[in-house]
């Protein structure tokens, strides 16, 4: 039999994955700093920071053979600290890595981000699992996923034993589900650099869900990059939306970004500019012939499932 631990099982994938879990009758401890809102009646719960001293207590009283490791800073607020987020990013997933060897885990699956790649210029059409990761340092998350990304690689030399399946994933979108992401489609008019058409890949929170129960179960290790098939263009997107886009140059764009930002009229500053012109789009083949999964919906069909749900 198999007992799972699910750190960030609050989050919107966190509950989806609980859902799955409970109806495949797995044994599962849930742990976040809350409830979860939807806790199935099967599944315990336990508070757990995991950027404290309680990853080790909390992994050694429940003894899992599994960790799915979902707690991440995806959405911070304007009060939050870089120093904050990478306690959570990178000290937590180092507290849950040293808690696994520590008391015997068999896997440690682990949700990283097509952001670990970074946005660069020199960047493929479509990356794949055997591109360098090179998270920018301007962008925390991206910067954050990459540390991470490197701890586990050192990691599964050092210890090959703990089994590890690394999952890159692409934007989540969900009914309901809101993000860093999705303000930028709520927007009156949608941003662009001019030149480029920043494609987005999507990947639906029930594939994601289903994806990870996979590889809490039979699934095999390794990394894969994770979304639905094909991708948007802000053009794409923004026809859907019904909304126009703003056509910037990128001189112009960092320029007003490094005013906005100090006066407090943007959060973002002339780096975003990156952020919107070398987006990283995925290949999924792997998460498809390797893995053995494919996403029921598309970039597209995720798209418009959220877009629907949010009114749009």
């Amino acid at each position: 039999m198999t007992r799972v631990l699910v750190t960030g099982a609050a989050g919107a994938v966190g509950q989806v994955l609980l859902s799955e879990l409970a109806a495949a009758g797995i044994a599962t401890l849930a742990t976040d700093i809350r409830k979860p809102d939807a806790l199935p009646e099967t599944i315990g719960f336990q508070t757990l920071d995991v950027s404290g001293q309680d990853a080790g207590r909390v992994v050694g009283d429940y003894r899992p053979d599994l960790i799915v490791h979902l707690a991440s800073i995806v959405s911070p607020s304007r009060q939050m600290t870089r120093e904050l987020a990478h306690a959570v990013d990178v000290t937590g997933t180092r507290n849950i890595l040293d808690a696994a060897l520590a008391h015997g885990v068999r896997r440690l699956v682990v949700t990283s981000s097509g952001a670990a790649y970074g946005y660069h210029a020199d960047n493929p059409a479509k990356l794949t699992e055997s591109d360098p990761v090179r998270g920018n340092p301007e962008f925390a998350y991206s910067d954050h996923k990459r540390q991470v990304e490197e701890m586990l690689a050192q990691a599964r030399v050092d210890f090959p034993k703990l089994e590890q399946v690394v999952l890159r994933v692409g934007t989540v979108l969900g009914a309901g589900l809101e993000n860093q992401i999705t303000e930028l489609f709520h927007r009156p008019r949608l941003i662009a650099v001019k030149g480029s058409e920043s494609p987005f890949v999507f990947i639906w929170t029930g594939d994601l869900a289903r994806i990870l129960m996979r590889a809490a179960t039979d699934g095999p290790v390794g990394i894969f990059n994770v979304c639905g098939d094909g991708a948007m263009t802000v053009t794409e997107i923004a026809n859907a939306l019904g909304k126009p886009v703003a056509r910037l140059p990128a001189w112009l764009l960092k320029s007003a970004l490094g005013i906005a930002r100090p006066l407090g009229l943007s959060r973002y500053g002339p780096e975003q500019v990156r952020f919107l012109q070398y987006r990283p789009v995925l290949d999924n083949s792997a998460l498809k012939t390797v893995f053995g999964y494919q996403p029921e919906l598309g970039s597209r069909q995720t798209f418009e499932l959220w877009r629907k749900a949010a009114g749009l």
